[in-house]
Protein backbone atom coordinates (compact mmCIF):
# COMPACT_ATOMS: atom_id res chain seq x y z
CA UNK A 1 0.00 0.00 0.00
CA UNK A 2 1.24 3.48 -0.83
CA UNK A 3 0.15 6.93 0.38
CA UNK A 4 1.14 10.39 -0.83
CA UNK A 5 0.09 14.01 -0.48
CA UNK A 6 -0.24 16.74 -3.09
CA UNK A 7 0.01 19.25 -0.21
CA UNK A 8 3.64 18.49 0.70
CA UNK A 9 6.49 16.25 -0.41
CA UNK A 10 7.40 13.16 1.58
CA UNK A 11 9.94 14.30 4.19
CA UNK A 12 9.46 17.88 3.00
CA UNK A 13 8.18 20.99 4.75
CA UNK A 14 4.46 21.20 5.47
CA UNK A 15 3.07 24.55 4.26
CA UNK A 16 1.59 26.81 6.95
CA UNK A 17 -1.82 26.47 5.29
CA UNK A 18 -2.05 23.01 6.87
CA UNK A 19 -0.88 24.06 10.35
CA UNK A 20 -2.74 25.27 13.42
CA UNK A 21 0.00 27.82 14.14
CA UNK A 22 2.10 30.04 11.87
CA UNK A 23 4.54 32.92 12.02
CA UNK A 24 3.40 36.10 10.25
CA UNK A 25 5.48 39.28 10.28
CA UNK A 26 7.45 37.89 13.21
CA UNK A 27 4.39 37.11 15.32
CA UNK A 28 3.11 33.61 16.05
CA UNK A 29 -0.62 32.94 16.00
CA UNK A 30 -3.31 30.69 14.62
CA UNK A 31 -3.12 29.66 10.97
CA UNK A 32 -5.59 28.33 8.37
CA UNK A 33 -5.61 24.83 9.89
CA UNK A 34 -6.69 22.97 6.74
CA UNK A 35 -6.15 19.24 6.55
CA UNK A 36 -3.72 18.26 3.77
CA UNK A 37 -4.59 16.22 0.70
CA UNK A 38 -3.94 12.49 1.10
CA UNK A 39 -4.35 9.71 -1.48
CA UNK A 40 -3.44 6.03 -1.52
CA UNK A 41 -3.43 2.93 -3.72
CA UNK A 42 -2.20 -0.69 -3.87
CA UNK A 43 -4.70 -1.60 -1.17
CA UNK A 44 -4.48 -5.25 -0.05
CA UNK A 45 -7.25 -7.73 -0.82
CA UNK A 46 -9.64 -8.20 2.07
CA UNK A 47 -9.51 -4.55 3.22
CA UNK A 48 -12.83 -3.66 4.87
CA UNK A 49 -11.94 -0.24 6.32
CA UNK A 50 -9.07 2.15 6.99
CA UNK A 51 -7.82 4.05 10.03
CA UNK A 52 -5.75 7.23 9.80
CA UNK A 53 -3.49 8.82 12.40
CA UNK A 54 -1.29 11.93 12.30
CA UNK A 55 1.41 11.86 14.96
CA UNK A 56 4.07 14.43 15.87
CA UNK A 57 6.99 12.36 17.16
CA UNK A 58 8.98 15.33 18.51
CA UNK A 59 6.78 16.87 21.21
CA UNK A 60 8.86 18.09 24.18
CA UNK A 61 8.45 16.07 27.36
CA UNK A 62 8.91 19.12 29.62
CA UNK A 63 5.91 21.44 29.06
CA UNK A 64 7.49 24.00 31.40
CA UNK A 65 9.99 24.88 28.67
CA UNK A 66 7.35 25.61 26.03
CA UNK A 67 7.24 29.34 25.17
CA UNK A 68 9.35 30.16 28.25
CA UNK A 69 10.97 33.57 27.84
CA UNK A 70 14.72 33.44 27.28
CA UNK A 71 14.77 29.66 26.88
CA UNK A 72 15.27 27.55 23.78
CA UNK A 73 14.29 23.88 23.85
CA UNK A 74 17.43 21.94 22.86
CA UNK A 75 17.38 19.46 20.00
CA UNK A 76 18.42 16.62 22.31
CA UNK A 77 15.69 17.21 24.89
CA UNK A 78 13.66 13.96 25.38
CA UNK A 79 10.60 13.77 23.16
CA UNK A 80 7.20 12.09 23.10
CA UNK A 81 4.29 11.71 20.67
CA UNK A 82 1.45 14.18 20.15
CA UNK A 83 -1.62 13.15 18.14
CA UNK A 84 -3.02 15.64 15.62
CA UNK A 85 -5.61 13.37 13.96
CA UNK A 86 -7.30 10.06 14.70
CA UNK A 87 -9.98 8.79 12.33
CA UNK A 88 -11.42 5.28 11.98
CA UNK A 89 -13.98 3.39 9.89
CA UNK A 90 -12.97 5.03 6.62
CA UNK A 91 -14.78 3.12 3.84
CA UNK A 92 -12.86 0.38 2.04
CA UNK A 93 -13.46 1.99 -1.37
CA UNK A 94 -12.07 5.39 -0.29
CA UNK A 95 -8.82 6.42 -1.99
CA UNK A 96 -8.50 10.18 -1.39
CA UNK A 97 -9.11 12.85 1.26
CA UNK A 98 -9.17 16.28 -0.34
CA UNK A 99 -7.36 19.24 1.22
CA UNK A 100 -9.62 21.22 3.52
CA UNK A 101 -12.41 18.63 3.43
CA UNK A 102 -12.05 17.62 7.11
CA UNK A 103 -10.73 20.84 8.66
CA UNK A 104 -10.69 24.42 7.37
CA UNK A 105 -10.09 26.94 10.14
CA UNK A 106 -9.60 27.09 13.90
CA UNK A 107 -12.56 26.40 16.20
CA UNK A 108 -12.18 27.48 19.82
CA UNK A 109 -13.00 24.58 22.18
CA UNK A 110 -12.61 22.17 19.24
CA UNK A 111 -14.83 21.22 16.33
CA UNK A 112 -18.09 19.67 17.52
CA UNK A 113 -18.91 17.73 14.34
CA UNK A 114 -15.82 17.75 12.15
CA UNK A 115 -16.54 16.71 8.58
CA UNK A 116 -14.97 13.64 7.11
CA UNK A 117 -15.64 10.81 4.69
CA UNK A 118 -19.13 9.32 4.99
CA UNK A 119 -19.22 6.68 7.72
CA UNK A 120 -15.87 7.64 9.26
CA UNK A 121 -15.57 8.56 12.94
CA UNK A 122 -13.25 11.28 14.26
CA UNK A 123 -11.37 10.90 17.53
CA UNK A 124 -9.87 13.29 20.06
CA UNK A 125 -6.50 14.81 19.25
CA UNK A 126 -4.00 15.82 21.92
CA UNK A 127 -4.91 19.50 21.89
CA UNK A 128 -7.78 18.31 24.12
CA UNK A 129 -5.29 17.84 26.94
CA UNK A 130 -2.98 20.69 25.98
CA UNK A 131 -5.75 23.33 26.09
CA UNK A 132 -7.58 21.80 29.08
CA UNK A 133 -6.56 24.61 31.44
CA UNK A 134 -7.33 27.46 29.02
CA UNK A 135 -10.89 28.77 29.44
CA UNK A 136 -10.81 30.32 25.97
CA UNK A 137 -9.84 27.09 24.21
CA UNK A 138 -10.62 24.10 26.46
CA UNK A 139 -12.89 21.41 25.05
CA UNK A 140 -12.97 18.24 22.98
CA UNK A 141 -10.65 18.81 20.04
CA UNK A 142 -11.95 16.32 17.50
CA UNK A 143 -10.61 15.49 14.05
CA UNK A 144 -7.66 17.23 12.43
CA UNK A 145 -5.88 20.17 14.04
CA UNK A 146 -2.48 20.79 12.50
CA UNK A 147 1.07 21.55 13.63
CA UNK A 148 1.76 24.22 16.24
CA UNK A 149 5.22 23.34 17.58
CA UNK A 150 6.74 25.58 20.27
CA UNK A 151 8.33 28.64 18.64
CA UNK A 152 11.31 28.27 21.00
CA UNK A 153 11.99 24.66 19.95
CA UNK A 154 15.27 24.20 18.07
CA UNK A 155 14.18 20.83 16.69
CA UNK A 156 11.92 20.78 13.60
CA UNK A 157 8.97 18.52 14.33
CA UNK A 158 8.18 15.49 12.16
CA UNK A 159 4.55 14.63 11.38
CA UNK A 160 3.68 11.08 10.33
CA UNK A 161 0.40 10.49 8.51
CA UNK A 162 -0.14 6.74 9.05
CA UNK A 163 -2.81 4.86 7.11
CA UNK A 164 -3.85 1.34 8.18
CA UNK A 165 -5.79 -1.11 6.01
CA UNK A 166 -7.97 -3.24 8.32
CA UNK A 167 -9.89 -6.50 7.99
CA UNK A 168 -12.89 -5.18 9.96
CA UNK A 169 -15.68 -2.77 8.96
CA UNK A 170 -15.77 -0.98 12.30
CA UNK A 171 -13.35 -0.61 15.20
CA UNK A 172 -14.69 -1.16 18.71
CA UNK A 173 -13.49 2.14 20.15
CA UNK A 174 -15.23 4.41 22.70
CA UNK A 175 -17.31 7.37 21.52
CA UNK A 176 -14.55 9.73 22.71
CA UNK A 177 -11.67 7.66 21.39
CA UNK A 178 -8.00 8.59 21.11
CA UNK A 179 -5.15 7.44 18.88
CA UNK A 180 -4.11 5.03 21.64
CA UNK A 181 -7.62 3.52 21.65
CA UNK A 182 -7.49 3.09 17.86
CA UNK A 183 -4.05 1.47 17.92
CA UNK A 184 -5.02 -0.90 20.71
CA UNK A 185 -8.28 -1.93 19.04
CA UNK A 186 -6.80 -2.47 15.57
CA UNK A 187 -4.17 -4.87 16.94
CA UNK A 188 -4.44 -8.13 15.01
CA UNK A 189 -6.55 -6.55 12.26
CA UNK A 190 -3.92 -4.63 10.25
CA UNK A 191 -3.40 -5.91 6.70
CA UNK A 192 -1.00 -3.15 5.66
CA UNK A 193 0.33 0.25 6.73
CA UNK A 194 1.62 3.18 4.68
CA UNK A 195 2.89 6.57 5.77
CA UNK A 196 3.88 9.96 4.47
CA UNK A 197 5.98 12.31 6.59
CA UNK A 198 6.38 16.07 6.67
CA UNK A 199 8.15 18.50 8.97
CA UNK A 200 7.34 21.93 10.44
CA UNK A 201 9.00 24.51 12.68
CA UNK A 202 8.11 27.93 14.08
CA UNK A 203 11.57 28.75 15.41
CA UNK A 204 12.65 32.15 13.99
CA UNK A 205 16.02 30.77 12.89
CA UNK A 206 14.46 27.95 10.87
CA UNK A 207 13.20 28.45 7.30
CA UNK A 208 9.63 29.73 7.48
CA UNK A 209 7.00 27.39 5.96
CA UNK A 210 5.25 28.85 2.94
CA UNK A 211 1.98 30.62 3.67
Amino acid sequence: MRIHSDSFDHRGAIPAEYALGARDAGEVGFARNRNPHLAWDDVPAGTRSFALLCIDSDAPTDPGLVNKAGVEIPVDQPRSEFCHWAMVDLPADLRVIEAGSCSDGVTAHGKRTPPGPAGARQGLNDYTGWFAGDDALAGDWLGYDGPFPPPNDLRPHRYFFRLFALDVDRLDVPDRFTAADALRTMHGHVLAEALVQGHYSLHPDRPAPAL
